[in-house]
């Protein structure tokens, strides 16, 4: 019998997020991004879900190819560009859009013989600093483009950098407007973010706006807001069993460094799932976990292949019962937010989602019940 954990991914609830993202930004066209492998969904199982989309953000070009494999016939943008030249091949065999973000990517376009003329987004490095040419420097890099034979149209994208936070959006997209405002061609800047916070404003969610984290159900503003503030549902579901109990008093301790003692008699499970399953070894006694569908806590250390939880609160749990690490219960409807279990981490659900680790089975399942 193989080891109790499964991750389960939910293409009716991506499919209900991407939903979300429409309501959220009316009229402008969903580029809908599925780096690292969606995630960590797998890009073949998000895309069930995401079928109604407009286009399909990437990080390289072997996840354009196997979008193209499943039949996936409309835009595709590489959103780092090309990192080196002879990638420009197979964006022009596979009708690939990609960014341009500094000088060498013009000089290898410049370069390029192609018989069908590419489609370029030209980035603005509009205070976020990675990625992309200064506001100075952006109209000599679009001329510079304007003047290529390669180059069939040009669209415009810059990326926010505190969308979620205090700082707000207004400082970049001001110097994205003014320096792009008389300028032909498309224009994309919403993150997930951005999207909801600000997507009812015309000017902000522009032609293209590119969700990401919302699609796979967490609140890229939490916990100023919750997933369930937001309207979203959880596509993965990390679960496993309890394989093993203890009965503890006072006194007893706790897994490796002894870092939880009992103050008293409680039921202690142990469950198959730890730090080489990707569940993160920051997290220790108190982070959530629902058992049953009952919400109960980690007790201790996160070891390599096990965790024990307090079964306490919840009568009659023991060997085989059901333990929801987050996601949602398919027994229950119940649901653990991954960013409830990423805070109590110290990190962010975006690193859960993509650290589940490849001995972990992965399925897709379209009939778990809605979400309560």
């Amino acid at each position: 019998m193989p080891r109790p954990i499964l991750a389960t991914i939910h293409p009716q609830a991506i499919r209900h997020n991407l939903e979300r993202v429409r309501q959220a930004a009316p009229d402008a066209k969903l580029m809908c991004v599925t780096k690292a492998n969606a995630y960590g969904h797998g890009v073949e199982r998000a895309f069930e879900g995401l079928r109604a989309a407009d286009g399909f953000a990437v990080l390289e070009l072997a996840e354009a190819q196997r979008l193209r494999q499943l039949d996936w016939r409309g835009p595709i943008l590489l959103l780092e560009g090309v990192f080196e030249v002879r990638d420009l091949e197979l964006c022009s065999r596979l009708g690939v859009w990609h960014t341009i973000h500094c000088d060498e990517q013009i000089d290898w376009l410049a370069g390029h013989k192609t018989q069908v003329p590419h489609r370029v987004f030209l980035k603005m490095n509009s205070g976020m600093n990675r990625l992309g040419f200064t506001p100075e420097r952006f109209r000599s890099a679009y001329a510079r483009l304007n003047a290529l034979p390669q180059v069939e149209e040009i669209s415009f994208i810059t990326h926010f950098s505190d969308a979620d936070g205090v700082r707000g959006i207004d400082h970049q997209l001001q110097v994205f407007m003014e320096v792009t405002a008389d300028l032909p061609g498309e224009r994309s800047d919403c993150n997930s973010a951005a999207t909801l916070i600000f997507g009812g404003d015309a000017r902000v969610r522009n032609d293209w706006v590119r969700p990401g984290i919302v699609l796979y159900g967490s609140a890229p503003d939490y916990p100023a807001r919750t997933a369930d503030d937001w309207g979203l549902q959880p596509a993965m579901t990390l679960s496993t069993k309890v394989i093993g109990t203890q009965t503890l008093k006072a006194g007893d301790t706790v897994g490796y460094g002894s870092t939880f003692t009992a103050d008293g008699p409680m039921q202690l499970g142990v469950i198959a799932c730890g730090y080489a399953d990707g569940y993160p070894r920051s997290c220790g006694t108190g982070t959530p976990v629902l058992v049953n569908g009952v919400r109960a806590r980690l007790l201790g250390r996160v070891s390599m292949d096990m965790i024990c939880v307090d079964l306490t609160p919840v009568p009659g749990a023991g060997m085989g019962s059901e333990v929801v690490l987050w996601g949602q219960s398919p027994t229950t409807g119940a649901v653990l937010s991954i960013d409830e279990v990423a805070a109590a981490g110290g990190t962010v659900g975006y690193e859960l989602m993509c650290a589940v680790a490849p001995r972990v089975p992965v399925v897709s399942d379209e009939a778990l019940p809605a979400c309560k």
